[in-house]
């Protein structure tokens, strides 16, 4: 191709077209013109499991939800329904899966009722801390297993949140073994409450706004929760003061934003790349907000409501983990998707943890041994 050819079939002329016009333009009026392409507004309807302004869990679902308008100029609009406003916290899979809304925020091992895989989403007993499951999830194969389970329910995910290693929970007496957890009723979602029951607790499912109440009322004997800085604001120490380090059953709550895979196949790509970009903001903001706040409400537990803290023996851990497996093998004899996550997730768990025995772990006990850091 000719030189002169090139030029004129490519964007230079185009450019001399757009010059010409615009000295066109000059010569009679200046002209503003309007945007080739108007986006169109996005409108979200988005229930979630917390209550409003709800510390970490109910202000990172709804600082989400404003980032989502900030990102986009105001073009996306998301109404945030918190749990009781729209419908009840549990109602929140059923609501989006329908398309009577378009997202919820929530710990996705609430839906493990319909599918023992969800729990893998959250945390699971003997499972991932934060560093461990975002590698999972972005590259580990996770991430494609969560397509596969929510594909299933008409739902797409993504990670919005993260509280971190949590605490055993609450408890009026010690425990001291095993069978001090026989004929306990728990607050304990999740695997971590099936756990609990092959030990001979009753496990009970509880949204949070529930569980103070029932914890002082003696319906339930114990509960976990998060950590200090949400249990302190629950004040579960008006009614226990036991509380138990560390919890086997959730050692990072990776939350979720769940979305109606109709409506998010219907979006551009622009606008799930925004909404991508949102999720995994909060999913490391919130993360890093419980580790900033965490310590300070642990020091005010101990100094200012007298609560003391113990840690599970190793027998009582041990007891957990035997337990884990024989729950574990029971999910995986649900499906063959249930055993491919859960294949998945251990393959996982074996390769970062041999690194993690290596890297955080050693560095974190030498340097707080030197540093005399303790609880």
């Amino acid at each position: 191709m000719k030189r002169r050819d090139f030029i004129a079939k490519g964007g230079i002329i185009g450019a001399g077209v757009v010059g010409v016009a615009a000295l066109s333009g000059c010569e009679e009026k200046k002209e503003v013109a309007a945007p080739a392409v108007v986006a169109d507004r996005v409108e979200i309807a988005m229930v979630s499991t917390w209550g409003r302004d709800f510390p970490g869990l109910g202000t990172g679902a709804q600082r989400f939800a404003q980032r989502l308008s900030d990102v986009s100029d105001g073009r996306i609009q998301v109404t945030y329904y918190a749990a009781g406003e729209r419908v009840g916290a549990f109602d929140s899979f059923d609501e989006v899966a329908s398309g009577n809304a378009q997202m919820y925020h929530a710990a996705d091992y609430y839906w493990k009722g319909k599918h023992p895989g969800w729990a893998y989403f959250t945390a699971v007993p003997f499972g991932f801390v934060y560093s461990e499951i975002n590698a999972w999830i972005n590259w580990g194969g996770g991430q494609e297993l969560w397509d596969e389970l929510a594909g299933e329910f008409g739902l797409k995910c993504l990670t919005c949140g993260n509280t971190g290693v949590q605490m055993g929970g609450w408890f009026r007496k010690e425990i001291n073994s095993a069978d001090d957890l026989k004929g306990l009723k728990m607050r304990i979602p999740g695997l971590g409450g099936d756990v609990m029951a092959k030990l001979g607790a009753s496990p009970v499912s509880l949204p949070g706004s529930q569980i103070y109440e029932n914890l002082m009322s003696g319906a339930i004997d114990a509960t976990e929760w998060v950590g200090p800085w949400n249990d302190s604001y629950m004040k579960f120490y008006e009614a226990a003061k036991y509380y138990y380090f560390p919890g086997m059953h959730e050692p990072a709550s990776m939350l979720a934003v769940g979305m109606n895979k109709s409506w998010w196949d219907g979006l551009s790509k622009t606008d799930q790349a925004l909404i991508k970009a949102a999720a995994h903001q909060e999913n490391d903001r919130m993360m890093s907000e419980y580790n900033a706040k965490n310590g300070a409400a642990l020091d005010k537990l101990i100094s200012e409501q007298g609560i003391q803290v113990r840690e599970f023996n190793d027998d009582v851990y041990d007891a957990f983990g035997e337990a884990a497996e024989e729950v574990f093998e029971e999910v995986r004899a649900h499906s063959e998707l249930a055993n491919r996550i859960h294949e998945s997730f251990v393959a996982t768990r074996k390769d970062v943890g041999r690194w993690m025995n290596l890297s955080d772990q050693p560095y974190l006990r030498q340097r707080n041994r030197v540093l005399g850091v303790g609880v």
